[in-house]
């Protein structure tokens, strides 16, 4: 090979070792900078991994933001919808005159109900009169006559109106879930309950028809079912149809669930009802036997029992004892009642 080079010109060995050369230094500098490459290309690798990774981390973020403004805007529904049932619980312990007349299934005008308590005034203060009874007794039959019979009715009539009201009405919210589950719109729904529906619910939700075929929305109209109706069960509905209107999702999984809250509220009250019974029967009767016993012993010997009202001794132990009798009867009232 030495002779081979030996016989070249040369610029013929100078050409190849200039291309020996250039190879050498092209290795030479390959070795050297081929871990800076490899580096360099990892670290691009994965700034294009960290970055998908941010995309990824601020998309999930983007999502669960969304989802948390969606949460609060239900939360601030919620929290203004508790203001306005809040507002009208309050209402509803002394509501007007005209809600007062409607929840009891009346409809009086106040003219007609000041002349209803005249005239019981009247009769009252009449047939203490022609009983013989001390001008005190008539003066106090005409005040009960005039402003507590009138009230005592009407405030029965409400309350049987109201309690016929929760019997019927989770069979409406039934009804409700059913024709939303087949796909009837909900104004379809409430139009089948006011015209098959047990009154007063009939009565309740014809009203509610009605509302929205004037162009009142379906939320505005189960709110004023609420204010008519100030019952808890009915309060729960129009916030579910509220909210429902207003952030969408399932009407008849939401109403399905009240359905079974009302069913089961319903049962918890007869089982209250059962428990309490043999505590009302004895706060009863517990009450009642001092005024048994008291009228016993007038029978026997009227002269013994009417020094209590003749004497000023007497009438100072009845005084004491109704006021003792009074407060044991709120006491065993409070204790046999139960809200749920």
């Amino acid at each position: 090979m030495l002779d081979a080079l030996a016989n070249l010109s040369p610029a013929t060995v100078a050409i190849v070792i200039a291309v020996l050369a250039m190879f050498s230094v092209g290795g030479l500098l390959y070795a050297v900078l081929y871990p800076r490459l490899n580096t360099d290309k990892n670290h691009d690798k994965r700034l294009g991994s960290v970055m998908s990774g941010h995309n990824t981390v601020k998309h999930e973020t983007s999502h669960r933001a969304d989802g948390d403004a969606r949460r609060k805007t239900v939360q601030n529904q919620l929290k203004a919808l508790e203001e306005k049932q809040e507002a009208r619980r309050k209402k509803s312990t002394k509501p007007a005159y005209s809600d007062w007349m409607s929840q009891a299934g009346l409809g009086w005008s106040k003219q007609k109900f000041y002349a209803v308590s005249a005239l019981v005034a009247v009769v009252f203060f009449l047939v203490a009169h022609f009983t013989g009874q001390h001008l005190i007794i008539k003066i106090g039959a005409l005040f009960v006559g005039g402003f507590g019979a009138p009230r005592v009715f009407v405030s029965h009539r409400r309350k049987k109106r109201l309690a016929a009201f929760l019997e019927e009405f989770p069979n409406a919210v039934d009804v409700i879930v059913r024709g939303v589950k087949a796909g009837l719109p909900l104004n379809d729904c409430i139009r089948i309950i006011a015209s098959e529906a047990k009154e007063p619910v009939a009565s309740e939700f014809f009203r509610m028809s009605e509302a929205q075929g004037l162009g009142i929305h379906i939320s505005e109209a189960a709110q004023n079912l609420a204010s008519r109706i100030p019952l808890p069960e009915v309060n729960f509905f129009s916030i579910v149809v509220a909210i429902q209107s207003q952030s969408g999702g399932s009407l008849s999984e939401a109403l399905g669930n009240l359905s079974k809250v009302l069913r089961d509220r319903k049962a918890m009250k007869g089982k209250i009802k059962a428990v309490s019974s043999e505590a009302k029967s004895s706060a009863a009767i517990i009450g009642s036997l001092p005024v048994i016993v008291g009228l016993l012993v007038y029978l026997l010997n009227p002269e013994y029992m009417m020094l209590l009202f003749t004497e000023t001794t007497g009438n100072i132990i009845l005084g004491v004892s109704a006021v003792w009798m009074f407060i044991g009867v709120m006491i065993m009232r409070g204790m046999i009642n139960f809200e749920i």
